[in-house]
């Protein structure tokens, strides 16, 4: 009786021991649970301090569970993505229930903008899953490209609206209201990626990195690898080549002498997101056709025989019906493209107001030696890294405008007559919407200039260099000559409103000209007075970081600051 009593009594002790040891493993587990939700809330509410959105910030990673901040900053991305897919989905049933034309093309332009948008944002965070500490500062600025890139496309799709339905305006910057505030709020976090992707004991090579790239010692070769420098080469010595001496992989002839007769038939035969140049040679001729290099086509290289030898051009305008991001007669989406010995024209006329002759998308572009011709928005240098050299370009009003990172060097800016009702020329129109986007217009050893039929003796028409499209309009001006005609003033308002003189970023240095004399420019508090080794960081070498997409394709180009005229 006893050792049935005892063992009784031991069991029963084995099974509160066990409940016991359950119960403690719970409260760890609880606890664990608590912990790691805990240090996931502190990781978002630390991570969020440093954006423009915090409420949106956190809202957007409130069911994360992870405290790393790379994984959140990943998760903030794809956040944003989906926000955006959200909204290309109820813009294709608004503009399927639309009653009006002009809005409902609207929306069809947004859906292609804002797919553009999840494109860049789907780039940037590809390029945050492999962290290489010795291609950091290109990582960095690609990242940054491509989240003011995304943003770009955003606020091109909310400009469809501006003259447009109110109603329809007012309630697409609400549908994106949450994905713009996602993706300034990256921008705005890229600041500090240095120090987020890099191991706290690698602090000095960051800094060596730094400053070796400061000295133009980095070069994109190191992270592209040897296919790209094979690819570059390659490129190298088609830019050296003589028209008649390039190997092109398909030849347009008006005449039937080549393969096509129009260019658009040869883009159909381009290789889609390849990175190998396909080069289409374009004989000399007038080709009447409006153009879309297409965003999947990769580095396709378009050469005449002559800025003026070879001509592409088109008509559309804003006045004409047509939305102003399409009324360009070449309109650029895909990556790595060239153009050189080319024209390019919308001969649409200054009556008819917005009318692009070019509209530079694509990353990485590059416009050597080509004429590009128009009056009110000639050039849309909409979005990301491009590069002009020894171009002529002539316009009116706005006619080198957009949101790209833009180097015009060496480039010759002829100021046409504009309408007798407008008496203004404006050269430039930048459309920096945050003050974190890497975008600005640069002008190097540049002439502004009159076009022939330009009243130089008329005191009633007046050229300024240009005006602030948007909030933190960004443009800098430097080595150049400024004829007569360029306004004492300098800059003007956007419009009557006078709105942002005390957020745009303007500068000149060290320019020529009888325009040139700064002394009686507005004195807004947009314009700035820099030093030369604040201009430098405009020059390509320092303001396109990797630059040796520019430097590897073997034309014409000068890194720095430009010394003599």
């Amino acid at each position: 009786m006893a050792a049935k009593k005892a063992a009784i009594i031991a069991m029963f002790a084995t099974l509160v021991v066990a409940a016991l040891v359950a119960a403690v493993i719970i409260v760890q587990k609880k606890n664990n649970n608590n912990n790691n939700i805990n240090s996931s809330q502190k990781a978002i509410t630390d991570l969020c301090h440093n954006t423009y959105y915090q409420q949106s910030c956190i809202n957007s990673l409130s069911k994360a569970t992870t405290s790393d901040t790379k994984g959140l900053i990943r998760t903030s991305f794809q956040t944003a993505m989906e926000e955006i897919g959200n909204v290309i989905k109820q813009s294709a049933i608004l503009q399927e229930a639309s009653k009006n034309p002009e809005t409902a093309q609207a929306y069809k332009t947004c859906q292609k903008l804002l797919n553009d948008s999840i494109l860049d944002l789907q780039k940037t965070l590809e390029r945050t899953e492999s962290i290489d500490i010795s291609d950091l500062n290109l990582l960095i600025d690609d990242i940054k490209t491509w989240l003011t890139g995304a943003l770009t496309y955003q606020e091109t799709c909310l400009d469809c609206f501006e003259d447009g339905d109110g109603d329809a305006a007012k309630e697409m910057r609400e549908f994106l209201k949450l994905g713009r505030e996602l993706t300034i709020n990256g921008l705005a976090l890229a600041n500090g990626f240095s120090n987020l992707f890099v191991p706290n004991d690698q602090g000095a090579g960051r800094r060596l990195l730094a400053q070796s790239n400061k000295r133009g010692l980095i070069n994109k070769v190191d992270y592209i690898g040897e296919h790209w420098l094979d690819h570059a080469a390659r490129t190298r010595r088609l830019l050296h080549a003589a028209p008649g001496v390039i190997k092109p992989h398909v030849t347009v002839a008006k005449d039937g002498s080549g393969n096509f007769m129009t260019i658009g038939e040869a883009l159909k035969t381009v290789p889609l997101r390849c990175n190998d140049t396909y080069i289409i040679y374009i004989k000399a001729g007038v080709y009447q056709e409006n153009l879309i290099v297409d965003i999947a086509m990769w580095s396709v290289m378009f050469v005449g025989d002559g800025p003026n030898a070879t001509k592409i051009t088109g008509n559309k305008s804003k006045i004409g019906g047509t939305e102003t991001f399409w009324t360009a007669t070449v309109g650029v989406d895909g990556d790595n493209f060239i153009a050189k010995d080319i024209g390019f024209e919308n001969s649409a006329g200054a009556s008819m107001h917005q009318a692009v002759a070019l509209r530079a998308s694509g990353d990485r572009s590059i416009f050597f030696n080509c004429q590009i011709d128009g009056y009110q928005d000639t050039v849309f240098a909409h979005n990301h890294r491009q590069f002009f050299r020894d171009c002529t370009i002539s316009g009116t009003i706005d006619f080198i405008f957009g949101n790209a990172r833009a180097v015009f060097q060496n480039c010759t800016l002829l100021v046409r007559k504009p309408l007798e009702n407008q008496k203004a020329c404006l050269v430039t129109a930048e459309g920096r919407t945050t003050i974190n986007e890497t975008s600005a217009i640069v002008l190097q050893n540049c002439r502004i200039l009159p076009a022939p039929e330009y009243p130089v003796n008329d005191p009633t028409y007046k050229t300024y260099l240009g005006r602030p499209w948007k909030p933190y309009s960004r443009t800098i001006i430097m080595d150049s000559h400024l004829d007569s005609l360029v306004d004492p003033q300098g800059w003007a308002p956007w419009n009557v409103t006078s709105a942002h003189l005390d957020t745009c970023w303007y500068a000149e240095l060290n320019n020529k000209g009888p325009g040139a004399d700064v002394s009686r420019r507005v004195a807004w508090p947009g314009i700035k007075k820099i030093t030369v080794n604040e201009a430098d960081d405009f020059t390509p070498g320092q303001y396109m970081v990797g630059d040796s997409w520019i430097a590897g394709k073997g034309i014409p180009y000068d890194s720095g600051m430009i010394v003599a005229h």
